[in-house]
């Protein structure tokens, strides 16, 4: 039997050329969509900046303000059809405070409680896009680890034919839940433990996820990442004081564990246990 690859592996230093290192805010070339992204009322036609839409609690009409996030994100080179349709599919003001409700669909991140924030359109598209590395169709199995409010399992779920979403904060864990009830999704298992462990029970992955960042990936996510898969995660850069991050894309192959280093960005740090 052939020895598993040790870990943490040296890595393979690939900075991303034309990205400055700008948080969160990859700046790569425009590209146009592959295909037409299924989102409601999105078409080809111009459509005038929509105003502020009017809230009450959570209930708005978002369909108009998705396409035009849409249109965003492709026009920030984001271009995998499925990706694209998948965000517009969401509504993301369903996972944010009420109080927060008219930023829903800007390309920024936002406080969810319990110092957790929900990432920015821009980087979730952006690390979604890496995880499929070009697939056609969907994924098989996925791992994502730290749920938050829910959005990104939420878009992961329409990207895999199964996900399962871990969260550390059992605040958070249950708002999760609640924010995703109404989806109805059945693909979709939520878990309330250590991220860090992983899930083995769900393993092998064809691809893992986290939303928080350490000095290293824990060697569980590797030894769950099934052969051919890829793990997309944020990492703490060599040295550092421990606040600079960078995305790291790792892809486990027979002939070892492959880590590429990419654009800076800002994510909470990786902790271990629950609370």
């Amino acid at each position: 039997m052939k020895q598993r690859p040790s870990f943490p592996a040296r890595l393979d230093v690939t900075l991303a050329k034309n990205r400055p290192n700008t948080v969160g805010s990859p700046a790569v070339p425009a590209a146009r969509v592959a295909a037409p992204v299924p989102v409601a009322s999105a078409s080809g036609r111009a459509k005038p900046a929509p105003q502020p839409p009017v809230s009450q609690g959570h209930g708005m009409e978002s369909s108009a303000l998705r396409a035009r996030m849409v249109q965003k994100l492709a026009a920030q080179g984001i271009s995998d059809p499925l990706v694209l349709g998948a965000m517009g599919s969401i509504e993301r003001h369903r996972f944010i405070d009420s109080a927060l409700i008219n930023q829903a669909y800007e390309d920024t991140s936002l406080p969810i409680g319990l110092g957790q924030t929900i990432s920015k359109p821009g980087v979730v598209s952006r690390m979604l896009e890496l995880m499929r590395n070009g697939q056609s169709g969907k994924l098989g199995r996925v791992l994502e680890i730290g749920t938050g409010c829910g959005y990104q399992a939420a878009v992961l779920s329409l990207l895999a034919t199964e996900v399962y979403s871990m969260e550390r904060l059992r605040g958070l864990h249950d708002k999760a839940r609640e924010n995703l009830r109404h989806l109805r999704l059945a693909n979709l298992h939520l878990l309330f433990g250590d991220g860090m462990q992983g899930y083995a029970k769900g393993a092998p992955y064809a691809a893992i996820i986290a939303a928080a960042g350490g000095e290293a990936v824990p060697q569980a996510w590797v030894d769950q990442l099934a052969m051919g898969g890829r793990l997309v995660a944020p990492v703490v850069t060599a040295g550092t004081s421990g606040s600079a991050q960078a995305l790291l894309v790792l892809d486990k192959t027979p002939q070892g564990v492959r880590q590429t280093i990419l654009e800076a960005v800002h994510f909470v740090p990786l902790k271990s246990g629950v609370a």
